[in-house]
C-alpha cells in the first residue's frame, strides 16, 4: 500500500533531514521510495516543502493534489498553505502541525506577520483529523531547539499514518545522526509520539 508524506515549513527547521529519515526508513522496510524537494530559499528562512512517496509503484516523485495521507506542518501557515495536498473522503488524511509560528522571510520583508491562533483556527474547521504539537515544549525538555523535526516525526510515525513505527525511525536516527547527537533526538522523538497520542484532533 502507497503512503503519501508531505513535509513543509522554513528553512532552517530540519525539514529535508526529517523527509530523508522518512525515506530511509521505508527503504529499509523494502519499500520503494520517491522524494522531491522545494528549497529554494531554504538558507534565507523561505518556504521549504519536501514530497515523500513510499510503496510499490510510484512513477512520480510529486505527490498530486489530494492525494497526501500525512501533512506533517512545522508551522501553521504552511500547513494551510499546502492544505490542498491533503487526502480527502472516507479516508481523509492526517495533519500534524506544530503550534508556534514562524515567518518566512517574504512575510518579514513585506510586514506580513500573523497570527498563529488564527491559523490554528482555520485548520480545526477545515481538517478532520488534526493533531497540534506543541514543538517548543518538547524541545526544551529534549534539550535543543534542533529537535523540532524529529520531535515532529515521532508524532507522524504514533499516528500509523506515516507507514513506519517509531522503531523504524530509532534506528534511522542511530545510523544517521551524530553520536552526540543521538539521545537529544531519541528523546525528542520518543515525546514527540507521546505528545500525539495525548492530544485531541
Amino acid at each position: 500500500m502507497n503512503k503519501n508524506c508531505l513535509l513543509c515549513g522554513v528553512g532552517g527547521q530540519g525539514v529535508v533531514l526529517a523527509s530523508k529519515l522518512i525515506a530511509y526508513g521505508a527503504m529499509e522496510k523494502g519499500m520503494f521510495v520517491r522524494t522531491s524537494e522545494t528549497i529554494g530559499m531554504a538558507q534565507r528562512g523561505g518556504s521549504v516543502v519536501s514530497h515523500v512517496r513510499m510503496g510499490e509503484e510510484i512513477h512520480s516523485p510529486m505527490i498530486p493534489k489530494g492525494c497526501a495521507d500525512v501533512l506533517l506542518a512545522f508551522e501553521p501557515a504552511e500547513a494551510v498553505r499546502n492544505l490542498s495536498y491533503l487526502r480527502r473522503g472516507s479516508k481523509e488524511g492526517i495533519v500534524i502541525v506544530n503550534k508556534k509560528a514562524v515567518q518566512p522571510v517574504t512575510a518579514t520583508l513585506g510586514n506580513g506577520g500573523y497570527d498563529s491562533s488564527e491559523m490554528l483556527s482555520y485548520l480545526k474547521e477545515h481538517v478532520k483529523n488534526l493533531y497540534v504539537v506543541d514543538g517548543e515544549a518538547i524541545c526544551q525538555k529534549a534539550g535543543s531547539p534542533k529537535t523540532l523535526n524529529v520531535a515532529l516525526l515521532g508524532a507522524a510515525a504514533a499516528s500509523n499514518g506515516l507507514g513506519l513505527d517509531i522503531k523504524d525511525i530509532e534506528c534511522e536516527i542511530e545510523r544517521r545522526v551524530k553520536p552526540q547527537y543521538r539521545e537529544m533526538n531519541l528523546c525528542a522523538l520518543s515525546l514527540g509520539a507521546a505528545a500525539l497520542r495525548g492530544s485531541t484532533s
